[in-house]
């Protein structure tokens, strides 16, 4: 006999559930990896820059699973992976305001 595997569609709020799940899981593995101060500064990034906040999160996890942290991660080691992160980072366009000064003329009265 062989036996097959329906496929049957996942719905919306078995996705959502699914998704809930795995939130749940990756925020109980950063409160194991980082300290209370770590944990504050990367949702404090998570709020203003959540693409950066996210690539910190999946290296903090990923370095967990390899075994290169041992212990809890500090505030001062998490600015330290900020840093190498940004450097590697390629630079956001930057917005010069070229402010031109109007003179006011008398002698055209």
């Amino acid at each position: 006999k062989q036996w097959y595997q329906r496929r049957v569609p996942i719905t919306a709020g078995e996705q959502a559930e699914k998704q809930a799940r795995q939130q749940e899981m990756k925020n109980n593995l950063l409160t194991a990896i980082l300290d209370q101060k770590a944990r504050a500064r990367l949702n404090t990034i998570a709020q203003v820059k959540p693409e950066r906040a996210q690539k910190v999160e999946m290296m903090l996890i990923n370095m967990h699973q390899r075994r290169q942290i041992m212990g809890q991660v500090g505030e001062a080691e998490l600015i330290k992976m900020l840093e190498e992160i940004s450097k590697t980072e390629p630079k956001g366009s930057k917005v010069n305001f070229d402010r031109r000064r109007v003179t006011l003329d008398s002698d055209s009265d």
